[in-house]
């Protein structure tokens, strides 16, 4: 069985809604996975866009959401996540908070990867990382990953 990430909000390349968005409420959507590897140690979860600031011109990838340290025991997170997993830690995104950052791209449509990796490693605490710092302690125990990916386009 291999890793599989879903939410019930959006469809494999279809429509992020407007609610998780910076147009709405900007909340987190729900998303549930399955299929962890019976010998993963913690989850890793990176929501980015690779898409900005311009789909026809992109020049970075701006970092959304990092969570790592999730218990394998965990299989979802809720709507609008307030309570994490026991034992998850946050990373800082790129508008430099820690927590989840909705779609906002400033022109055309942009795609948002969200990114779940399985590790047979649990990482040290690492005090509010970087996305490209959670992916460096990462490196060589990636076990497993799943990728869910949801576009948008503002409507203003």
């Amino acid at each position: 069985m291999s890793l599989k990430l879903t939410s019930m909000a959006f469809a494999e390349g279809g429509e992020i809604p407007l609610k998780y968005t910076c147009e709405g409420q900007d909340i987190s959507p729900p998303l549930v996975w399955s299929g962890v590897p019976p010998n993963a140690k913690s989850l890793v979860l990176i929501v980015d866009d690779p898409d900005a600031p311009d789909p026809a011109a992109p020049k970075m990838t701006w970092v959304h959401w990092v969570l790592y340290n999730m218990p394998p025991s965990a299989s979802a997170l809720a709507e609008a996540v307030k309570q994490l997993p026991a034992g998850t830690l946050s990373g800082t995104n790129d508008w430099k908070r820690i927590g989840y950052g909705g779609p906002c791209p400033p022109i055309g449509r942009h795609r948002y990867f969200h990114k779940l990796y399985a590790l047979d490693t649990v990482l040290p605490d690492l005090d509010k990382p970087s996305k490209a710092l959670v992916e460096a302690r990462m490196k060589g125990h990636v076990i497993a990953q799943a990728e869910l990916v949801g576009t948008y386009r503002k409507r203003k």
